[in-house]
């Protein structure tokens, strides 16, 4: 399905071709947005306003095979979030690409996902949806894009993609400063974008201990000048950069692919585990917190999350308005292993 509108007629075009031309099509169609929009425009709750309660949206998704764009919608109806506030909004989707492996759906935010994403975003009358990622673990992105699935959803549904690893960047403060990094480097397509959305995985992590909306945004930061695995992100402190990344880009939401998950050693060579679930919220640390729980993890225990609060947003679960399902309700809790030190004395 054809969501977005056709400038030429691509027929016989490959996917790799489709994706390599919307590397430079992307930038190329923000470039005159970006004379008149500033650095990150329209911040919305972010960093955390006591005078608004956050609100975390659960939602049951047995399946991926199902309207998952309804259910989306549905969630960003409950987290206050209007046609109004989408129209003309150009928005950027952030999922986890990590590894492929044949058949290990577990690995990676579903393709199906990051479609109803699209489909929500257009619906409510976004301008621009595309997706961005810089991968960390394989330097060739649109090989990992052709293995996981995700080339085939944007090319059927042309949707641009942006290497965000290699991409040209800028450098801020870093004002945040829970680790020794005096700057931070970002891809200059954040700066040309309305909202930014992290579409995670729920998964468990050998660093630390969960990854989830505010860790997935270190595949934000350009391997060409972090490395791979993002090496010096995880030299100065994995849990500081979280932060400091977070309390940067200023994310407006997140979601969350629990329909299927990971258990175990995370991020990747974990085992699989059906949470049947998506998850949704504007603050990233309240909704963190919230798939904590679901995954029978303290949030309390897990460093980042214990930095995020006050700052950037509450964990405490009187602190967080539950919207949709209950945290008992769909209560999952994922296998942990005693040998992994993020892992001790995390559960619930």
């Amino acid at each position: 399905m054809d969501h977005q509108d056709k400038t030429s007629d691509r027929k016989g075009w490959t996917r790799r071709e489709f994706i390599y031309c919307s590397l430079a099509g992307a930038v190329l169609g923000l470039s005159v947005y970006q004379a008149y929009r500033r650095f990150f425009p329209g911040g919305l709750s972010w960093p955390f306003s006591r005078a608004e309660p956050a609100a975390t949206f659960i939602v049951r998704a047995p399946r991926y095979q199902m309207n998952l764009a309804s259910l989306i919608l549905r969630g960003l109806k409950e987290l206050g979030i209007t046609p109004q506030e989408i129209r003309g909004k150009r928005i950027l989707l952030k999922p986890n690409l990590v590894e492929t492996r044949i058949g290990a759906e577990h690995i990676n935010t579903h393709p199906l996902v990051v479609r109803a994403a699209v489909e929500a975003f257009l619906h409510l009358g976004a301008a621009r949806v595309l997706v961005a990622e810089g991968i960390g673990h394989r330097r060739d992105s649109l090989l990992v894009l052709e293995e996981s699935g995700l080339a085939e959803v944007l090319f059927e549904d042309r949707i641009p993609f942006v290497d965000l690893n290699y991409d040209t960047v800028y450098t801020v403060a870093n004002t945040h400063r829970a680790t020794r990094m005096a700057t931070l480097t970002f891809p200059d397509i954040l700066k040309q974008v309305d909202w930014i959305v992290s579409l995670a995985k729920m998964k468990t992590h050998h660093w630390a201990g969960v990854t989830l909306s505010m860790k997935n945004l270190f595949g934000v930061m350009p391997g060409s000048y972090y490395g791979w695995p993002k090496n010096v992100l995880h030299a100065v402190g994995i849990d500081g950069s979280i932060l400091d990344i977070n309390a940067a880009l200023k994310p407006q939401l997140a979601i969350v692919d629990g329909i299927l998950g990971m258990e175990g050693d995370g991020p990747i060579m974990g085992t699989p585990k059906s949470a049947g679930v998506l998850v949704m919220g504007r603050n990233l640390p309240a909704l963190d917190a919230t798939c904590a729980r679901i995954m029978g993890i303290n949030p309390h225990r897990l460093g980042y999350l214990a930095g995020a609060a006050p700052r950037l947003g509450p964990i405490r679960e009187a602190s967080i308005r539950q919207l949709g399902e209950t945290i008992a309700a769909v209560s999952t809790p994922f296998a942990l292993i005693e040998a992994i030190p993020a892992h001790r004395g995390i559960r619930l």
